[in-house]
């Protein structure tokens, strides 16, 4: 504010005054410069996010007790008590568990679908305002969700389609079909079917590898569907054409995908395979010669093994053994669209920036071993908080879910060139990994679009919602 004072001149009676010591400069609090500029920075979003995760805590959790047609219980309810009578050596991971979930774009509704075939939609108002409420305040009826519909067969993916939000697609591992539902129709079928058409690898796989393990829409277009296969393949459909797919993004008949995701521009293409490598397309062609290729195939325009970008990285190489371990899912940040985010099968995650094709980021926690827990047959997704550069991700070896520090700069406390000796005032630290408890085991978690909420799937089939602690205020009199 001194900038703004004028001094008053002296009057004309009094002499001349001693030269006055210059004004004193006030420290520029950081709050009040982004209200008077108007303007949120990525540095002030990153300081800011240490008390974001300091915040985060499980507050509540809603477990899957429902019927499927009067007065019998679906699948997953079933299977749930099926694992809890059984002795803990018994115990079979792939009856139950919460497989994915999405938020539509507005966060008003949150689809999830289980291993035991359930697809679920919950209003997401009616599963926060419960949390103010008595425990039992949720009744095991149709209070608690939109929509239910048991399949039969496991479901391991689900999508919104961003230009029809009341359309939900899922696909299954051990079919080679798409199921696309409509919430607005009070229907256990689907309202559509798409599946694939005579492929490349169509001889050389069995019934096992022909599934889809993950979906994706086109944001520009409401017809165009992506789905990753067992077979070696990445499938395109086009709805206005066919209900067999039209292009095929091929790679070695070996390659077993687990995740697909498009880039910003809608026209590159990533998919993640069990073998760790990172294949991408471009829908337009790629470098291949257009006279020598297929109308409907589409080769690779490149490939990278993440093992193998881990062995570039001097001060990883010398503490640990570097294997290659399936990718588990893939996931574009969106607030940094150069940022690739992938999760590995023996719970390392990290960021390969598709821009130099390394990795920028990476995150090692202990082994399953050294925390006394077997191997984990579950599949775990992970999920990008919408503007803080923030990565939810289930731990592989406890109850609990990891908050990550991806921020796209060396001040990441997860960045591969972060030095600690570096570190400056406590005002400038960066934010640093949060390790959140959970009652259960997370599978898969889903970020809220609007708000910091998370809500993570659960081996039991439960939903945990993530949220910044709350504490009820009574009046002393």
């Amino acid at each position: 504010m001194d900038k703004f004072l004028v001094a008053v001149p002296p009057s004309a009676d009094e002499g001349p005054k001693a030269p006055q010591p210059p004004p004193r400069r006030w420290h520029r609090w950081s709050r009040i410069a982004v209200e008077l500029d108007g303007r949120v920075d990525a540095r002030f979003r990153h300081r800011e996010s240490r008390r974001l995760l300091d915040s985060l805590a499980e507050i509540r959790t809603f477990e899957h007790k429902y019927y499927t047609h009067g007065e019998e219980r679906c699948p997953t309810y079933v299977n749930r008590m099926i694992n809890a009578s059984t002795f803990a050596g018994c115990y079979h991971p792939a009856r139950e568990g919460v497989s994915a979930m999405e938020f539509d774009k507005k966060g008003v509704y949150l689809a999830s679908v289980t291993i035991s075939g359930c697809l679920t939609v919950h209003d997401f108002e009616t599963l926060y305002c419960s949390l103010y409420g008595p425990s039992c305040s949720l009744p095991d009826d149709s209070s608690n969700y939109v929509l239910h519909i048991s399949n039969s067969m496991p479901l391991c993916a689900v999508r919104w389609n961003p230009g029809n939000q009341d359309e939900i697609v899922c696909s299954s591992s051990q079919t080679d079909k798409v199921l696309l539902f409509d919430i607005g129709y009070v229907s256990s079928a689907p309202t559509e079917v798409l599946q694939k058409g005579k492929t490349k690898f169509h001889g050389l796989c069995s019934e096992s590898r022909k599934g889809l393990t993950d979906l994706a829409f086109t944001p520009d277009d409401k017809s165009r569907l992506f789905a990753s296969g067992l077979d070696g393949a990445v499938y395109m459909w086009d709805r206005r054409l066919s209900k067999t797919h039209c292009v095929e993004l091929t790679a070695l008949p070996e390659s077993q995908f687990t995740s697909v995701k498009l880039n910003m521009d809608n026209r590159t293409v990533f998919g993640a395979t069990r073998n760790g490598t990172i294949h991408v397309w471009d829908t337009r062609g790629g470098r291949a010669s257009a006279a020598f290729q297929s109308h409907n195939e589409v080769q690779p325009l490149s490939s990278v093994k993440i093992s193998t970008l881990l062995g570039k990285i001097a001060s990883l190489k010398e503490q640990s053994n570097i294997v290659s371990s399936e990718i588990l899912s893939i996931d574009f940040n969106p607030s940094c669209s150069y940022q690739l985010a992938f999760h590995l099968d023996d719970g390392w995650s990290g960021v390969l920036n598709v821009n130099t094709f390394s990795v920028s980021h990476l995150h090692c926690p202990p082994p399953a071993w050294l925390e006394g827990v077997g191997s984990v047959l579950h599949k775990r997704k992970a999920t990008w908080l919408s503007t803080s550069s923030i990565y939810a991700v289930g731990s592989s070896s406890s109850n609990g879910m990891y908050a990550l520090d991806f921020h796209p700069d060396t001040s990441s406390a997860c960045h591969v060139d972060y030095n600690e000796e570096t570190k400056g005032s406590e005002e400038n630290q960066p934010a640093e990994n949060k390790f959140i408890p959970l009652s259960e085991r997370a599978l898969s978690c889903a970020a809220h679009p609007l708000s910091h909420n998370i809500i993570c799937g659960t081996e039991f089939s439960s939903l945990l919602m993530v949220s910044q602690k709350y504490e009820t205020v009574r009046d002393p009199e």
